[in-house]
């Protein structure tokens, strides 16, 4: 074999041991992971920790229930009817996920691998009057689940695996740089597999960042959704109103007492003139 021969194969097995060094890489990436929903004081709520290089990537801390329409054999044993599964993220889940400059995914498995969540969020620049502005989103979620799991469905027709993904979304969008934060509710609608069936993921009380992390285990800066900021407003509101009437009436009472104190003060002239001997 010539030199220039020797040259390319020892090309080729450095790009196979890049490729397979990249793969490792990005293996032992996604299982750094944890899952710290024991810290949490809602029993209902999980929090997930993605990191990499030893470093704080994303995080994620949010409730999530799954309601889940299925048929099942009416007691005829000839027509079908539609019943529902409620289906809760529990405890304990396993979780695996990964970073990068402009995308990154968090992915869920809970009861067996029964039911499984990918969440893909994504970076995004876009030029405004301001200037250029980034911001990310949540731009796909894909939630896969067992109709033949028993805990949660009963007698299904069709038992078996099933994938609801959701279509052209883009929520829970926030400033680069910024944490999500919204305890409120927030449904997404999801297509499933299952025919002319749709899969409600209903989520609430979350805190995600899956991006631009500064601290270890620390979010940046919250964007609270509009539903949250309105909820505020309307719990601040009378407060600030009755501080306003309070202050209001504290100015009219002092205004009162220093024109009555005035007024009693004032020399009382006399209208008659015959009474103008006695002053003096």
């Amino acid at each position: 074999m010539d030199l220039r021969g020797r040259a390319v194969l020892g090309m080729n097995r450095l790009r196979v041991l890049l490729m397979l060094f990249h793969t490792m890489a990005r293996i032992m990436a996604e299982q750094e992971v944890e899952n710290l929903s024991g810290l949490s004081t809602n029993p209902e709520k999980d929090i997930f920790v993605v990191r990499e290089n030893g470093t704080t990537c994303l995080m994620a801390e949010f409730a999530a229930k799954f309601i889940v329409p299925y048929d099942v054999w009416a007691s005829n044993y000839v027509d079908l009817i539609t019943e529902q599964a409620d289906i809760s993220l529990t405890r304990g889940a396993e979780v695996k996920g990964h970073c990068g400059h402009n995308e990154s995914e968090l992915q869920v498995f809970w009861v067996d691998r029964a039911y499984a969540l990918k969440m893909l969020f994504v970076k995004e620049s876009h030029n405004t009057s301001k200037g250029p502005e980034a911001t990310w989103r949540l731009s796909k979620v894909q939630f896969v689940y067992d109709s033949s799991e028993k805990t949660h469905f009963k007698d299904a027709v069709s038992a078996g695996k099933h994938t609801a993904n959701s279509h052209h979304l883009s929520a829970l969008v926030t400033p680069a740089g910024k944490s999500y934060e919204c305890q409120a509710q927030q449904t997404i609608s999801l297509a499933s597999s299952d025919p002319q069936k749709t899969v409600t993921m209903i989520l609430s009380a979350v805190h995600i960042q899956p991006f631009d992390i500064i601290s270890d285990f620390v979010f940046s800066e919250e964007h609270k959704c509009p539903v949250d900021e309105r909820e505020q407003l309307e719990e601040t509101l009378p407060l600030i109103l009755g501080l306003i009437l309070g202050l209001v009436i504290v100015v009219t009472l002092v205004i009162y007492h220093l024109h009555h104190k005035m007024t009693a003060n004032q020399v009382q002239i006399p209208r008659d003139r015959s009474q103008y001997k006695h002053m003096g």
